[in-house]
């Protein structure tokens, strides 16, 4: 299982649709990552570049591109940015990997 940061924005269309009749989409968020085996763990409404932001945990990459696939296909979002998220202890495993690696960045001569 690994966890992601979901952030979605909706069409103009679809946020009017929302306005004139809002609704909790929670729910529906929660109910297409359960039947991928995985688990919402938060879901906000935000402002700036995205309208809705999700901490989801689903079992692998191809479920978390099957999620934005049939949101984004579905219409009322013009972005369904995924964002997969590591652990503390993952990160840090990462950066001693990096470090055994003996990557020499470009010169200046």
């Amino acid at each position: 299982m690994a966890d992601y940061l979901i952030q979605i924005s909706y069409t103009p269309e679809a946020l009017a649709r929302l306005i004139a009749n809002p609704q909790n989409r929670e729910e529906v968020a929660r109910s297409l990552i359960e039947k991928l085996g995985g688990e919402l763990k938060g879901f906000w409404f935000s402002f700036g570049d995205y309208d809705l932001v999700e901490l989801a945990t689903l079992p692998d990459n191809v479920s978390a591109a099957a999620l934005s696939m049939a949101v984004f296909g579905g219409g009322a979002v013009k972005a369904f940015k995924t964002t997969p998220l590591l652990s503390l202890n993952e990160g840090i495993d990462a950066m001693k990997k990096a470090s055994e690696l003996g990557y020499q960045p470009p010169m200046n001569n």
